[in-house]
């Protein structure tokens, strides 16, 4: 697909800069707000995490979830993630989130910081996956940036996808998929999709929990 190029650098980026992953964590006050909005949401079972990172998000999971199986494609981050959860109950898997299937089905899909690494084109592929993974009464919770936090990127034009520039510390250069979504929109497309959806905002980011489409 045309955007293939742009998901490889995404790629290349989060591995490269897996020492820098933290940073907005200790910067931003928002962000202690968001991981701390996990308390009040409806985690439950087992739990499949996507796209983990350095596991900022695992911990508070494993707190709520009866286990944990957290991806990510770098394992580059993986391995901080690893030394920062020390629970039994989670497990850590390397994989391609374009490429891999889950094998069972989880109570819970997690997914912080995601959904806008996610071309447009792939998003139906993307909530099919999702749904895949649900077990019956299951629900999918996200946590992303909204169309605020555009100001505070360099966004690309004429890209395959919407796209942004990240530098690292050594003054490499990047391309990343960036897709800024809209709470009315995207819930709106989650709806024609067949999702039972409710997204609410803070502080510029904004939280879903949805459920996939019943299907006879």
């Amino acid at each position: 697909m045309e955007d293939d190029a742009l998901l490889t650098e995404q790629m290349a980026y989060y591995r490269a800069g897996a020492a820098q992953y933290d940073r907005p964590y200790a910067v931003y006050e928002a962000l202690q707000e968001l991981l701390a909005v996990v308390d009040d949401l409806p985690i439950a079972g087992d739990v499949l995490e996507l796209a983990c990172g350095t596991g900022q998000w695992t911990p508070r999971l494993a707190a709520r979830a009866q286990s944990v199986t957290a991806v990510d494609a770098s394992a580059e981050v993986l391995a901080l993630a690893r030394a920062r959860t020390a629970s039994p109950t989670v497990q850590f898997l390397q994989a391609d989130l374009f490429q891999w299937q889950p094998p069972r089905r989880y109570d819970t899909v997690f997914f912080a910081f995601w959904l806008s690494h996610v071309p447009p084109a792939r998003l139906p592929h993307f909530w099919n996956t999702v749904a895949s993974a649900l077990a019956p009464g299951g629900k999918a919770i996200f946590i992303d940036d909204g169309p605020a936090a555009a100001a505070y990127e360099e966004v690309l034009a004429n890209q395959p996808s919407p796209a942004a520039l990240r530098r690292l510390d050594d003054g490499s250069q990047y391309r990343i998929v960036k897709v800024f979504h809209d709470a009315r929109t995207l819930t709106d497309d989650l709806t024609m999709l067949g999702w039972s959806v409710h997204i609410r905002t803070m502080a510029g980011n904004f939280i879903g929990i949805a459920e996939p489409p019943t299907i006879p």
